[in-house]
Formats: structure tokens, C-alpha cells, sequence
């Protein structure tokens, strides 16, 4: 297994290649990386809010003030991946997929998180979202958007160093990109992997996240960096794979037996995975599936997906 410590912070993983890591890997703490070679860096996403973003820039200045970034590749649109692309140097060129892109063009404003941690969602929400999100600082936050997107793939050359960027998505998102340095074998993976962590289906179709799984675990890179979670190798992979398939046939023989999907979630037997962090995000996989096997399913915003959640987690103490 990986030999490194899940600590904060950025981490060496040799050959020019780094990860940032932020502990617990629950909501919103998220992980970034760098891949440098010679007088050239490649930053792999930034983080939820300014002042964390501020923290980790300052803590990769070991490394960029002799090989500056000059180019951002971001996994996906979550806020947790991009709200801190403003504070990079407006000649670094940000990259994303063209769905990551779109994505951020149409997010909700910064501010509507903010609101996580005022608004009344109910006695049982508006605890468990301010316990969740209360941590971060959303002020001030401006999107900064994508200055290149790709469709599918795009190499791209670091220093003379060839760093691969692919789309495995729609899976969490619309769009997931993943940072694969082949001479190093090193992959980041963005949001397609949460280690320790409940992943969330955001977008799927669940068979997409498995399949964005083989593709990964094709790569047979030893050592991967999750969104979320401490670093991982390919059985880290294979876990969160095992899970999406675990919840995809449940929540299909729930559905097959008339039950709501409400109803499925609480009933579904998480087993293995019952100990990750954010067990709760089996309703929003659940309602993603059932999503897909009816499309009459209607669409639920954001607030009442939060508010099924946390009643979910209140049932089991």
C-alpha cells in the first residue's frame, strides 16, 4: 500500500510530482497536486475557498517559485476543485474538459453555499449542513472559467515532460478529467475517486463510473491521488468500483420491487462500506439510479437532496 501519511499538506511523491492533502476528505476537503520538470508546473485543481487556496499556494512554493505554474488542469466543476482558480497568475492557462466548462458557466453563484450556512432548512438539516459546510469561507469568490477545454483527451507538455489529461466522465459530474503521468506512474484522479469517503453521484450514469473505474485501473498506475482521501494505489480503485456496483444492483432491486427511493435508501444494506466517511450519500446514488431506470423520476434540487441526507444519517443515531 501507499507509504505516504495522511497528513495536511503537500506531500513528495518523487520525480516532480506532489499532492496536497486535506484530511478528513469529507465535504469539501478536498486534495490538489502538481506535476513539475524542469522550469515548468502543472497544478491539478484548486481548492472550495480563497483563504485555503492562499494556504496551499503559499505551501507549493518550494516547489513553483523556481518552476512557476503555467498551466491548471481542473478535474471537474465542483466548488471544492475550482473556487480558488482566481487567485492563479492570470498567465497560467486553465484547462478543462468542455462539460467541466460548461458546467462552471452555469453554477450557481459562490454566495447560494454561503447560504448552507445560515438558511433554516428544518431541525434536522440546518445542522448538518452547518456542520458540513461551516468550515469554509465563500465570500469573495469570482469563477474563473476554463481559458483551453478538450473533448475527450489532450497531452500537454511540462517542461518536456508528457502529461496525459482524459474524460472519464459524465460520472460525479458532467465531466471528470483525470492527470496521468505515464513516467512516473502517478495518477490524479480527481472526484472519480473518493478512498475512505462515500462517492456521490452527482450526474452518472453509475455504468459510466464503473467503466471511468477499468479505465483507471487500466492504466495500472501505482501510485493515484483521490479528490478525497488519502493516496491510494489500484485496489484503491477497485473499492470504490465495488461499491458503485453494490449500490447500482441494490437500488435496481429495490426499484424493481415498487419501493420508493426513499424507501431504498434506508433499506439498502451497505455491508463493507458502511464504516466510509458520508455514508448518507447512498440517497442521492440511489435517487441517481433510480433516475436512470425511470425517467419520470422528477429532478430534486440541491436543498431537498441535503435535507434527505441528513434525515437519513438522524435515523441511525
Amino acid at each position: 500500500m501507499p507509504k505516504w501519511q495522511y497528513t495536511k499538506g503537500l506531500h513528495d511523491l518523487g520525480n516532480g510530482c506532489f499532492a496536497y492533502l486535506q484530511p478528513d476528505g469529507s465535504w469539501g476537503w478536498s486534495n490538489a497536486g502538481l506535476v513539475q520538470d524542469g522550469e515548468q508546473t502543472l497544478l491539478v485543481d484548486t481548492l472550495f475557498d480563497l483563504p485555503l487556496t492562499r494556504e496551499m499556494l503559499t505551501a507549493m512554493q518550494s516547489v513553483t517559485e523556481d518552476a512557476p505554474i503555467t498551466d491548471a488542469l481542473i478535474t471537474h466543476s465542483n466548488g471544492d476543485h475550482t473556487h480558488g482558480n482566481q487567485l492563479l497568475d492570470r498567465s497560467v492557462r486553465v484547462i478543462a474538459a468542455k462539460g467541466t466548462a460548461e458546467e462552471i458557466a452555469h453554477a450557481p453563484a459562490p454566495e447560494m453555499l454561503a447560504m448552507t450556512q445560515f438558511t433554516d432548512l428544518g431541525p434536522v438539516a440546518t445542522g448538518y449542513a452547518r456542520k458540513r459546510f461551516g468550515h469554509f469561507d465563500f465570500s469573495g469568490i469570482v469563477l474563473r472559467n476554463a481559458d483551453l477545454t478538450f473533448d475527450d483527451q489532450l497531452t500537454i507538455d511540462v517542461a518536456g515532460r508528457e502529461v496525459r489529461l482524459r474524460n472519464l466522465g459524465p460520472a460525479h459530474t458532467a465531466a471528470d478529467s483525470v492527470v496521468h503521468v505515464p513516467d512516473t506512474g502517478v495518477l490524479f484522479a480527481g472526484d472519480l475517486l473518493f478512498i475512505g469517503c462515500t462517492p456521490i453521484v452527482w450526474a452518472g450514469p453509475i455504468t459510466n463510473w464503473v467503466a471511468a473505474c477499468d479505465a483507471m485501473i487500466a492504466l495500472d498506475a501505482p501510485t493515484v491521488i483521490p479528490g478525497h482521501g488519502p493516496i491510494t494505489d489500484p485496489d484503491g480503485i477497485r473499492a470504490v468500483r465495488g461499491y458503485l456496483v453494490h449500490i447500482a444492483e441494490q437500488a435496481e432491486a429495490a426499484y424493481r420491487r415498487g419501493l420508493s427511493f426513499k424507501e431504498a435508501a434506508g433499506t439498502i444494506d451497505l455491508g463493507e462500506y458502511a464504516g466510509w466517511l458520508d455514508a448518507e450519500r447512498v440517497v442521492v446514488n440511489v435517487y441517481q439510479r433510480y433516475r436512470e431506470l425511470d425517467s419520470e423520476t422528477p429532478q430534486l434540487p440541491m436543498p431537498a437532496l441535503l435535507v434527505m441526507q441528513a434525515e437519513w444519517l438522524a435515523t441511525r443515531g
